[in-house]
């Protein structure tokens, strides 16, 4: 079910949507733990590279993460929306959503 049936799906059952709802808020929670992640150890190496700028191995793993971190985001702004006004979209996706106090989850 995709995120828009899931909010709009007109069931009078709000368990079962609920429950649908927590399974993709925990999914989206964990994507975004990822990307934090991978940001956070991007930034990290970096800063390293600027002192040991010869240290290849530091340099591999800066290269592989940025890569994983970008395959991540993409994946993730095409479900949810985008991460930030720098994504490259036809619309504007968050428009479409409920705000956090219009969801009660503030």
């Amino acid at each position: 079910m995709s995120v828009e049936e899931n909010r709009n799906c007109g069931c009078n059952c709000n368990t079962e949507c609920e429950e649908e709802n927590k399974v993709d808020c925990d999914l989206r929670r964990e994507m975004i733990n990822q990307i934090r992640s991978y940001d956070f150890a991007i930034n990290e190496l970096a800063l390293y590279l600027d002192t040991h700028p010869e240290d290849q191995k530091a340099l591999c793993l800066h290269n592989k993460y940025c890569k994983q971190v970008k395959e991540l985001k993409d994946k993730y702004q095409k479900v949810y929306g985008p991460l930030t006004i720098n994504y490259p979209c036809n619309k504007w996706r968050w428009l479409e959503m409920p705000w956090p106090w219009e969801r009660g989850n503030y």
